[in-house]
């Protein structure tokens, strides 16, 4: 079974995604990982993000990366989403993860295009969605544990510029697969989010949602 779970920053998928996979016993990827590891390459070099050919050198990352606590920075975050955008980046990464999401058994993929490009026949598509407002207030809470400075104005600029960028860009733009089931976590804490998704999950493979 291949669970495709898409949505704009913050939103929540990446916990949802990871407690569909604990739940299922199915192998998970954070696709937006890929793309934090390219921007953070890039600014090791003190490379341009916005330059195509610098960003697609930036691809050649050594998988030890994805292991580095800065990925999941806030400026790093930023970087990701603006190397993101060059076609050519998004290219050298969809075999990737295509591969991970066909392999034996099924695999829960977490990103922005998941449900549209790299698994487009998943057998459940889920979008996250939640807010702006919502979202500025998970991120900068999380911000705030791991003691970076930042205002939940600056937050929600930044988020905004992202989504933006998300939904505009030329290749594989953020939008809701046709058939998938859109779940709003304004409103749902994080055990409520997961327990809606399980039924989501549940009930696009015919199975009985838990009562």
């Amino acid at each position: 079974m291949i669970i495709a779970v898409d949505g704009p920053t913050a939103s929540g998928k990446g916990t949802i995604a990871k407690a569909l996979a604990r739940h299922f016993g199915l192998p998970h990827l954070d696709t937006g990982l890929l793309y934090r590891a390219v921007g953070y390459q890039v600014s090791l070099y003190d490379g341009d993000p916005d330059d195509p050919a610098e960003a697609l050198a930036a691809t050649r990352f050594a998988d030890e990366l994805l292991g580095h606590p800065e990925l999941r920075s806030e400026a790093t975050g930023g970087l990701a989403s603006r190397v993101s955008v060059h076609p050519g980046v998004r290219k050298a990464l969809l075999e990737r993860q295509q591969a991970f999401a066909g392999q034996p058994g099924g695999a829960v993929l977490d990103g922005r295009d998941i449900g549209t490009v790299i698994a487009p026949n998943a057998d459940v598509k889920l979008f996250v969605t939640a807010s702006v407002e919502a979202r500025a207030q998970r991120r900068w809470q999380e911000m705030r544990d791991r003691g970076e400075s930042h205002t939940l104005l600056e937050i929600e600029d930044d988020l905004r510029r992202r989504d933006e960028r998300d939904r505009t860009r030329a290749t594989a733009p953020l939008v809701v697969p046709d058939d998938a089931f859109v779940l709003d976590t304004t409103a749902l804490d994080k055990d409520a989010s997961i327990a809606a998704a399980i039924d989501a999950v549940l009930e696009a493979t015919g199975q009985k949602p838990c009562p």
